[in-house]
């Protein structure tokens, strides 16, 4: 006799997994794979060549593709074996029914498995939106506190702390390069680095101001406090110099110890450097490296990364995609709000994605956030 409740659940995950096979499909069209194993191919004769490493920049650019590509390609193709595998369980869970003899442990096992090719193939469409020249790069991460006072310097170290905890949750390196202590506590800004693949593509999201509504620890009348801090992200690029060309006559160098409160994220040294670049007026700082030439070379490359961007801007200022509307750093321009008082929520503005669980988000829960605006940003481009 037919178990009615094993037939539902079987017919439903057949409908998933038919649902999955079309979503696998339309990722092989949409990610290009086709072109993908093309280039793989040409790349891997490239590394066969013994003379690749005469030219080691080359040779590095080639190895690299070479790895992420074939990293794509073998998560693309260990699915495509994982829904193949579902489709044998589907046949098994058949039989077992046809026989009048449901056998759970299979149609459970069916659940669970389609269930998790589902994250995969989702994995594979947030990738999708990642279509940027610049997207896949390492990200230069600035924070500023705005209006607000202490309250708004600490939110912008406990920013700090949830873009760093989310980075590290993505197994991305976090090096902090500058921190300025604030008055009180907190810090009046820092600018430090997540390296890792798409850490560009994922924080462009991010972009803009932030503001925290909370009872504020800095006030002995414990009145409920906003305040402000803003990030701006830049694309870091190994070379910059075919974009930008710097004069060291328009820079201006100081040397300085880093020491306070900021010493905490940083190496207590007097090999600090800040440099000036006196026609954008833009300023970088480094204070992390041990020595001044590491500090100052490291300074150069963040510089040079950011005279690039507003190079590339200024190309295309109708849709200044990488440099974006900061607007001001206090009320009316935030893009996302954290309230911990009267109530609990995050909400952005942006998108409306919002969620009650705020510790969550500031031990760093944001894919849910990064993922709302990037797909706002694909589908009203």
């Amino acid at each position: 006799m037919a178990d009615p409740k094993a037939e539902n659940a079987l017919r439903e995950a057949l409908g998933t997994l038919e649902d999955l096979e079309a979503r696998w499909t339309a990722a092989r069209d949409y990610l290009k794979i086709d072109t993908s194993r093309e280039r793989h191919g040409e790349l891997s004769e490239h590394v066969a060549d013994p003379n690749l490493w005469d030219d080691q920049d080359r040779a590095r650019d080639v190895t690299t593709e070479l790895g992420r590509l074939t990293n794509d390609l073998d998560q693309f193709d260990e699915l495509r074996g994982a829904l193949d595998d579902s489709l044998v369980l589907v046949e098994f869970s058949r039989e077992s029914l046809s026989a009048g003899d449901a056998d759970w442990s299979l149609i459970n096992e069916l659940t669970s498995t389609v269930a998790s090719r589902g994250v995969k193939i989702a994995a594979l469409e947030t990738q999708s939106l990642f279509s940027g020249p610049y997207d896949a790069n390492d990200a230069i991460v600035e924070l500023h506190a705005g209006a607000g006072g202490t309250d708004a310097q600490d939110w912008t170290e406990m920013l700090m702390r949830m873009y760093s905890r989310w980075g590290e949750r993505r197994g991305f390196g976090v090096e902090v390069d500058e921190a300025t202590e604030g008055q009180e506590a907190g810090l009046l800004s820092a600018t430090f680095i997540l390296k890792g693949r798409f850490a560009y593509g994922w924080l462009s999201a991010e972009r803009g101001v932030h503001r925290l509504v909370r009872i504020s620890p800095f006030d002995s009348q414990a009145r409920r406090q906003t305040s402000f801090a803003s990030l701006d992200v830049t694309p870091l690029l190994d070379d910059n110099s075919a974009e930008v060309e710097i004069d060291e006559k328009e820079l201006r160098i100081d040397t300085y110890r880093s020491s306070g409160a900021g010493g905490q994220h940083v190496n207590k040294t007097d090999s600090a450097i800040r440099i000036t670049h006196l026609p954008t007026n833009i300023v970088v700082s480094c204070q992390n490296e041990r020595s001044q030439h590491q500090n100052r070379a490291r300074a150069m490359q963040i510089l040079e990364a950011k005279l690039a961007e507003r190079a590339r801007a200024e190309r295309q200022a109708a849709m200044n995609a990488l440099s974006g509307d900061r607007g001001d750093n206090a009320w009316g321009s935030q893009i996302r709000s954290y309230v911990q008082a009267p109530y609990q929520l995050v909400k952005d503005h942006r998108t409306e994605f919002e969620t009650g669980n705020v510790e969550a988000v500031l031990d760093g829960d944001l894919d849910g956030f990064m993922e709302a605006e990037l797909r706002r940003q694909r589908f009203t481009s």
